[in-house]
């Protein structure tokens, strides 16, 4: 089900967990400026190693060279409507860190270093769907509330069709990981980065591939995506009929840590 959505109503972010912003000038003239900042961070020799799945992912985490506020090399702020809504729904604009750069090419995707066969399947399959800040610890991975992120926003950076490996949503989400990651931190007496969340983010994530639907949100160079930070996302397959430059699809990604840390995160709306 693909759906490009283009507003900022407070009820309906709440509802389902994310919202696109449409064009405009602002949010234009940052990506101008820091495209080819992107791209020198894309090719540097230093970001090798974030190339993944066989060449098809650069996962990009903080290689962006942004200021607080979101200024690259000398350029504009990060500012616009999304920004205001995140001030206004968010818990406040926070200073920025800097932006993850994720970047997808055709044949996306193909197996991760390390990733086992099953681990494979889920992101094919289930487009590696996940909640962010979430960190798999040992062999076997378990899960702890290790980055509680504020929201993540999402700027898309080149143009490139819907089939591009697009972002995929489940409306809602937020509201089923929410009520269970609170019942299973509840009774925590320590630290709640130390709580073992596996079992019920599994249970949690099967009840939403059950009873949410699955979304491709796909937007503009010029727009913004905003998502919950509780909400379920990934990255479908590259599609055989995609289109995009020889930059790939390129979003750019920042996900602020919550002030007041994991309790701030479980508890706010």
């Amino acid at each position: 089900m693909a759906l490009d959505r283009t507003d900022g109503d407070p009820s309906a972010f709440s509802e389902t967990g994310w919202a696109v912003f449409p064009p405009e000038d602002a949010v234009l003239d940052w990506v101008t400026h820091a495209l080819p900042h992107a791209r020198a961070a894309v090719s540097a020799e230093q970001n090798a190693a974030m190339l993944q799945c066989e060449g098809t992912w650069f996962v990009g985490l903080d290689v962006l060279p942004n200021d607080v506020a979101g200024r690259v090399a000398g350029g504009p702020a990060l500012t616009g409507s999304a920004v205001a809504f995140t001030a206004a729904h968010c818990g406040g604009w926070p200073a920025l860190h800097p932006a993850q750069l994720s970047v997808t090419y055709p044949g996306y995707p193909r197996p991760r270093e390390g990733e086992s066969a099953a681990g494979f399947r889920y992101r094919l399959n289930r487009n590696a769907a996940h909640v962010d800040g979430l960190i798999g610890v040992g062999d076997p991975k378990r899960r702890f509330v290790r980055e509680p992120h504020a929201f993540i926003l999402g700027l898309p950076m080149t143009d490139a069709s819907e089939a591009a490996a697009p972002l995929v949503v489940w409306p809602g989400s937020h509201a089923v990981m929410q009520a269970a990651l609170r019942e299973a931190l509840g009774p925590a007496t320590g630290p709640l980065s130390q709580v073992d969340v596996t079992d019920a983010y599994t249970a949690a994530r099967r009840r939403v591939f059950e009873s949410c639907p699955r979304i491709v949100v796909h937007a503009p160079v010029g727009a913004v995506i905003l998502l919950h930070r509780m909400v379920l996302h990934g990255v479908a397959p590259w599609g055989e009929t995609a289109t995009a430059g020889p930059d790939g699809r390129m979003i750019a990604y920042f996900r602020p840590p919550m002030a007041g840390g994991v309790e701030a995160w479980l508890e706010a709306r």
